[in-house]
């Protein structure tokens, strides 16, 4: 079973504000992470709703995470695999 599960969203609004980077992730994780990490697309994770938030959105194991970057998130990969 893998570590950490990662949802991306690549609907338009995140996509258009900075996540079209997002769906490469994978080639950008350390190796000690790739198979740790389960990656997915979802076309849309419902946190634009909230205009108080900033997109493009990802959550790690359900965990929201707002203006999302490939660099954001494996800099929170390496964290939590850190503390565990």
């Amino acid at each position: 079973m893998k570590k950490y599960k990662i949802k991306i969203c690549t609907g338009t609004l995140c996509h258009v504000l900075g996540g079209s980077e997002l769906p490469m992730l994978r080639n950008y994780l350390p190796d000690s992470l790739k198979k740790e990490c389960e990656i997915r697309g979802s076309s849309c994770l419902g946190y634009c709703l909230d205009k108080a938030l900033t997109p493009p959105f990802a959550e790690i194991n359900g965990e929201m995470m707002e203006a999302a970057s490939i660099e954001k998130i494996v800099n929170e990969l390496k964290r939590l695999d850190k503390d565990e």
